[in-house]
């Protein structure tokens, strides 16, 4: 069954269950010679099964269950087990600990609040049982007090199981999500310091073939000085030469003073307005909001971390023949940062594209597909984020957190 685990889990002890409870009804009926109220309770397991197959067929290729199907769920357990035991001697049953498995349930797949919905659920149950008993079965041998104390018993059993099982399970699962974190975390570092290692050697080893040729068309332009395509190499061959100045002086910046840094909005909207048009001429950015007054943290990674997300977007406004990306600032009150928000007007992302950018190195046709995984990097270590998603109208949206540094911290 290709379903969520915790659901498919549940639906396979309540089909051991059913069967159990079957052989169970009829072992005791016929070779036990208990007198029991057969009919009924066989009429209880048939709409038992009747809600299992229903439940099996709802949820075979549900990939997540809901918290609310859980709790309908469990909920039906209960209201099952209780039904049978009312017709099979009610608290006097000694299977009448049951009703604590829907509880265990529920601590390790419910939050608090359905797992304390269980846990009353139950309790009542115990005590509607207790209290429909039937009267010779209270007075016969002066057994009151013991079924009271059976029912404080299960209402005591039950807290614990919701408190420390529900406490233990909440503290796994935080405790997994860290580990998870700090694994992805490291096998990312890893690999970025594999790129990093490759990009430095493929720097080093560009410079000197740029060197050669920025001299053999020094040599061919005093040869052919109006020659139209000898000119036109002029242009690509000094963005090759500061490419790698700035590829230096990066990597020289990081490599001294890897200290955060601060700048302001109205700063970063205009290096992102000057950068931008020496390489995209033919596309331009329209602001939607004006520049905020506000104090950003920042470093040497920061701008050509922005720039990688507007370079996707230009090309994907290329692929359909627009010029023009929206950019606007958002004030994030409620986490204490501000949002840059990119929006392009090409394709937009597919599902699977989503599922993936800026967790790993993805395919790329125009480079190598490392952009958005660099760029998400960089927004992490300033404590910022990167989320990326569709446009209602079209085309894709890159929403850029940036934290914001307060007065005192900018006093520093």
């Amino acid at each position: 069954m290709q379903t969520d685990p915790t659901i498919s889990r549940l639906l396979m002890l309540r089909s051991g269950a059913i069967a159990v409870q079957l052989i169970a009804v009829l072992s005791v009926y016929f070779l036990l010679d208990y007198q029991l109220a057969l009919l009924p309770l066989l009429g209880v397991i048939t709409l038992e099964a009747a809600f299992q197959l229903v439940s099996l067929f709802a949820y075979r290729n549900v990939s997540h269950a809901k918290p609310s199907v859980m709790l309908m769920q469990l909920t039906a357990d209960v209201l099952f087990l209780t039904i049978l035991l009312s017709l099979s001697g009610g608290a006097t049953n000694a299977f009448v600990s049951l009703l604590l498995l829907p509880i265990m349930i529920a601590a390790v797949t419910l939050r608090e609040k359905g797992l304390a919905y269980i846990a009353l659920l139950a309790i009542a149950a115990y005590s509607f049982l207790l209290i429909n008993m039937p009267d010779h079965s209270m007075h016969q041998m002066n057994m009151s007090g013991h079924f009271v104390g059976m029912w404080v018993n299960f209402v005591l059993s039950t807290s614990v199981i919701a408190l420390v099982i529900g406490a233990m399970s909440r503290a796994l699962k935080e405790r997994e999500r860290v580990i998870a974190k700090a694994r992805e975390k490291q096998l990312r570092n890893e690999q970025l310091v594999s790129l990093d290692g490759a990009a430095a050697q493929i720097t080093h080893q560009l410079a000197t073939p740029i060197a050669n040729l920025k001299l053999l068309f020094e040599e061919l332009l005093e040869e052919q000085p109006n020659n139209i395509i000898v000119k036109q190499m002029q242009t690509p061959l000094e963005q090759c030469r500061e490419q790698l100045n700035s590829f230096r002086a990066l990597s020289e910046q990081i490599r001294v003073n890897n200290a955060k840094d601060q700048i302001t909005i109205t700063q970063l909207q205009t290096a992102i307005n000057d950068t931008f048009v020496l390489q995209y001429p033919g596309q331009h950015i329209k602001w939607s909001t004006p520049s905020i007054n506000a104090i950003l943290l920042s470093d040497a990674m920061l701008l050509p971390a922005i720039l990688n997300l507007l370079q996707n977007a230009a090309i994907a406004n290329q692929k359909q023949g627009k010029t023009e990306l929206e950019l606007s600032w958002e004030l994030n009150q409620q986490d204490q940062c501000i949002d840059l928000l990119i929006r392009d007007f090409g394709y937009g992302f597919t599902p699977s594209q989503l599922a993936e950018l800026g967790g790993q190195v993805m395919p790329s046709e125009q480079g190598m597909g490392l952009a958005v995984l660099l760029s998400n990097v960089t927004f992490e270590r300033l404590n910022g984020s990167l989320t990326l998603f569709n446009h209602k109208e079209g085309g894709a949206v890159a929403k850029v957190q940036l934290a914001i540094i307060n007065s005192e911290q900018a006093a520093q």
